[in-house]
């Protein structure tokens, strides 16, 4: 069955005439795209769109699609406004609180796509320094979501969005980044010093946590108060750094290890009563776009 997101990926690359820039656009990678292109060709029984030297361009069979496609998502567009209206969607104000590495890591997509859909509501955006700090937040009526580590002892209603993974940062002359693997032991790790994070930041407890149960204490180089600093100081040489892998950027000049055993973090929504029209529209685009999976906890 065709679907509106393959008919939106059509109209994006024929609009600008790349593949590349039409997943950049829509915030998908290319293979995604490609791979949805293909699906939507598969189902027609037709080819829509050809690489020539001036670009990606339709094919007569995608221009007589292209049309139609337009027609579908301006009608799909409108019928979504009337029901957003109706559950008072499309204007107010919504207060989402998280910490500071989900700001890096999680939550930009996620707000690029909201912004767009609902340009009308305003979002304000409280971050804390580790997990009981943020709920404690909620709890006081700071916020109307939560988007953070899981709660303990939470009462309210609560929506598992996936677990992120986490990455050992090194500088790129250091002797881990030879390992042709990609991956190291923690407990091989227990002799070096590490690029720690304050002791009130959330980041240093999944740290501490993870290396003693690997068996060790880990010693400090240094300690940062900035979640975005940790993997700059580690690809510095002043030591690893365990970070959360979605908030590292492609452009990263240092190395990025697997360790063993997995360090993973779940990570939830949730609110004080219930989720109200905004709140649910909110986690259903965190759901769409965040770089989350659900994998089991070790």
């Amino acid at each position: 069955m065709v679907t509106l997101r393959q008919l939106e990926y059509l109209v994006m690359v024929a609009d600008l005439a790349s593949f590349t820039r039409a997943a950049e656009t829509l915030h998908v990678t290319q293979p995604a795209l490609s791979h949805q292109i293909r699906a939507l060709e598969k189902e027609v029984g037709a080819s829509l769109l050809e690489r020539r030297p001036r670009g990606t361009q339709p094919t007569a069979a995608g221009r007589a699609m292209l049309a139609h496609a337009r027609s579908a998502l301006g009608e799909a567009e409108t019928a979504v406004q009337t029901a957003r209206q109706a559950a008072g969607l499309i204007a107010g104000e919504l207060r989402v609180a998280t910490v500071y590495s989900i700001t890096l890591g999680v939550l930009p997509p996620a707000l690029t796509i909201w912004s767009r859909r609902h340009p009308a509501v305003d979002l304000r955006l409280f971050e804390h320094r580790h997990a009981q700090e943020l709920a404690d937040s909620v709890a006081d009526g700071q916020a109307d979501l939560a988007v953070g580590p899981e709660p303990q002892g939470w009462r309210g209603p609560t929506e598992t969005l996936g677990t992120e993974d986490f990455v050992v940062a090194v500088s790129v002359d250091d002797p881990l980044a030879a390992v042709a693997s990609r991956k190291v032991e923690l407990n091989a790790l227990a002799d070096r010093r590490w690029v720690h994070f304050a002791p009130d930041h959330g980041l240093a407890s999944v740290l501490d946590r993870a290396c003693e149960q690997a068996g060790f204490q880990p010693r400090i180089a240094v300690r940062t108060e900035q979640t975005a600093s940790a993997p700059i100081l580690a690809a510095a040489g002043l030591g690893p750094a365990l970070v959360p892998a979605n908030l590292i950027s492609d452009s990263y000049n240092g190395v990025l290890l697997t360790p063993v055993p997995a360090v993973r973090r779940l990570l939830v929504a949730y609110t004080r009563n219930r989720f109200d029209a905004l709140s649910s529209a909110f986690i259903d685009v965190l759901k769409e776009t965040a770089p989350l999976e659900l994998r089991p906890m070790p």
